[in-house]
């Protein structure tokens, strides 16, 4: 009741008064640019997301010191949001398996509508907190889950009641808006507000608001990766070859991590299901696959551990 109430107070005396609802001053008359000028006022406002998330960086690195114990012990990563924030999250949590062979039970979404507003909006979903609370509830969050909460405006009710499911589990919630005292950044744990002001067209916070959101997801789940030891130096080692591309990339990586030949590569990688990470153990120390695997589980899947530093 109480989130319902200060989402309404903070939408209830003008969405003008909003950063993310607030007409542009630059583009008054965006409808006569000519095509050129058009592209490039929209992409030179896109920009601005960047900068928006750079300003938060303190607390984005703050929510990931958090995180991160949290998913040693084995928690989830619980994706929550509504429209254009939902479907961030959503792209964000699905492309965690391919990139860092993260277990897909442990990253889940909540998207206001289900899955079909992934592909036809279901604006209204958003407004029904007591759903967001139940959704939440349902993936009986505990105490080494991470939730993250998004809507532009800060006050969607879908996510403030999955926000209070998720505290009430006790799981870290970190929430991220795109306006300054937003009650979805204050009932978090963490508030991570993204300041993008006003959209280039007024209220389409599909533009620079989803875009600050996309940048501020990748930048917190790549860092929590990082911190997992699912990258070797800058390089992608973890990475699940689903695909053609991908089986080609565990070999380039490979390659590149440790200087033997192609077909050396080739034949280590196809005995270990191209796990790039067990090949390059095996490659540089010259073991067998088997003692490979099990010094990196001896060094909790730490690559440079498990090659003595």
């Amino acid at each position: 009741m109480a989130g319902r109430v200060a989402a309404a107070a903070f939408l209830q005396d003008d969405l003008s008064m909003l950063n993310t609802e607030t007409p542009s001053g630059q583009h008054a008359e965006l409808d006569l640019y000519a095509t050129p000028e058009l592209v490039l006022a929209l992409v030179d406002d896109q920009a601005l997301a960047a900068a928006a998330v750079r300003a938060a960086a303190p607390q984005l690195s703050a929510a990931v010191d958090a995180a991160v114990p949290r998913i040693r012990a084995g928690g989830r990563l619980i994706y929550c949001g509504a429209g254009t924030s939902g479907r961030v999250g959503v792209l964000d949590s699905v492309e965690l398996y391919p990139t860092f062979s993260w277990p897909r039970e442990r990253a889940l979404s909540l998207l206001a509508g289900g899955g079909a507003a992934m592909l036809m909006a279901a604006e209204g979903a958003e407004d029904d907190q007591a759903q967001g609370g139940a959704e939440m509830a349902a993936l009986r969050p505990g105490p080494n889950d991470v939730a993250l909460l998004l809507a532009a405006s800060g006050a969607t009710p879908y996510v403030l009641g999955a926000i209070a499911a998720a505290r009430a589990g006790g799981a870290l919630t970190i929430g991220f808006a795109n306006n300054p005292g937003a009650p979805v950044a204050a009932a978090a744990e963490f508030g991570i507000v993204l300041d993008t002001g006003p959209e280039v067209i007024s209220g389409s916070t599909r533009l620079k608001a989803g875009t600050s959101q996309k940048i501020a997801l990748n930048t917190f789940t790549t860092a929590l990766m990082v911190k997992l030891h699912k990258v070797y130096g800058n390089l992608m080692v973890d990475l699940k070859p689903t695909n053609a591309k991908l089986v080609r990339r565990a070999l380039a990586l490979t390659l590149r991590a440790t200087g033997a030949t192609e077909a050396e590569a080739t034949a280590v990688l196809a005995q270990c299901g191209h796990h790039a990470k067990t090949a390059i153990v095996a490659l540089r120390l010259g073991v067998p696959v088997a003692e490979a695997q099990r010094a990196l589980e001896a060094a909790d899947g730490n690559l440079r551990q498990a090659l003595g530093g």
